[in-house]
């Protein structure tokens, strides 16, 4: 049904169909949606099915990361996650609620496997935005979360791996992979091996969700890039680069890189160019063309293509969705009326255009 007959009919729609630009008008809200990357699989059939149930948008994608977060076998994200160098596992995370324009985020977590649960305690609790290091993992304990060990076995023995690999060849502030290393086609994104066989992550879980009144909720999560200088944080817990959100327009998030997006505010610039007119498809292509444009040469082959990767998610507030990212063969997760499914990501350039050193 068209705008003007959900009208007559005396259907209360939750936003302006006639404010969407004419080419992106569908004929009815895909909305509730929930869109994610790749790992967020179950995370969005969890975060859609409590949304249908009434949920808040917010809550339902924090419960949907939440899984990646609890499993010790994903070593991006929460327990389990791959460490810094000197074998800590530091963890970040953001949210942003739509409907009370409200946001709250955690960095450098050490020993809370949930930080977008504690992310979500610092936007609810306090009147702060962001806490680090030992400060948040205090702000944590005295909400009552329960300290646990982060490094499981299997993440002690990857680290050890690679601490017996150290040369003066590796990228020790995370770069790209060496010359001859390999990429997992699976999750292009979250875990590679490099020159020495050994695996390395630069992971992390974004969800954003949209409600069937067209409010939204945004969260990124991440253990951040494995073997990093302790310390270090990626975009995942900065908003306005690892998620974004506008209750008026839509909510954007990335995974991959951070110190790519980071640069351009990347979840942000996504949102506006959507308030703009741009659809998610346009808005993630143009902000993806603006980090390569603000990359360093070392970070370009001789191509003028980036050596890392770097995926954008977003949703609008009418369901519209997306996700994109450099190189063809990345995918990400969406889950709406037809049920949780992993589909393609748009991209700028083929596999062939990939640089390889």
């Amino acid at each position: 049904m068209g705008a003007s007959a959900l009208a007559a009919a005396g259907v209360a729609l939750p936003f302006d169909l006639g404010a969407l630009p004419a080419g992106d008008r569908s004929a009815a809200p895909n909305i509730p949606i929930v869109v994610a990357s790749a790992n967020g699989i179950r995370g969005v059939a969890r975060a859609y099915d409590m949304i249908a149930k009434g949920a808040d948008p917010l809550d339902a994608a924090i419960a949907g990361v939440n899984i990646q977060e609890l499993d010790p076998d994903d070593q991006s994200v929460g327990l389990g996650g791959l460490p810094n160098e000197e074998g800590v596992v530091q963890l970040d995370a953001s949210v942003m609620h739509g409907p009370t324009r409200r946001a709250g985020a955690v960095a450098c977590l050490e020993d809370i496997a949930t930080p977008s649960l504690v992310a979500k305690a610092v936007m609810d609790y306090t009147d702060h935005v962001f806490l680090v290091g030992e400060g948040a993992k205090r702000f944590a304990l005295k909400m009552g979360f329960k300290p646990q060990e982060l490094l499981t076995e299997k993440s002690r023995q990857a680290w050890l791996r690679w601490r017996a690999n150290l040369n003066p060849g590796d990228a020790w502030i995370g770069g790209p992979p060496a010359e001859g290393a390999r990429t997992s086609s699976a999750n292009r994104d979250k875990v590679h091996v490099d020159a020495n066989g050994v695996e390395y992550t630069t992971g992390t879980i974004n969800m954003c969700a949209v409600d069937s009144r067209g409010d939204i909720g945004s969260v990124t999560t991440t253990s951040g890039m494995s073997w990093k200088i302790p310390g270090r944080v990626g975009d995942s817990p900065i908003i306005g680069a690892g998620q974004y959100c506008d209750n008026t327009v839509g909510a954007a998030g990335s995974t991959g890189r951070g110190e790519a997006n980071i640069k351009v505010c990347g979840a942000f610039l996504a949102v506006e160019l959507m308030r703009q007119g741009k659809s998610p498809e346009e808005a993630l292509h143009t902000v993806m063309e603006r980090v390569i444009a603000m990359t360093e040469k070392r970070l370009l082959g001789a191509n003028g293509r980036p050596l890392f990767d770097l995926t954008f998610y977003a949703v609008a507030k009418d369901g519209r969705y997306a996700g994109a990212c450099a190189y063809e063969g990345t995918q990400f997760a969406v889950a709406d009326a037809k049920g949780a499914r992993v589909e393609k990501c748009s991209f700028l350039f083929r596999e062939s255009e990939r640089p390889r050193a």
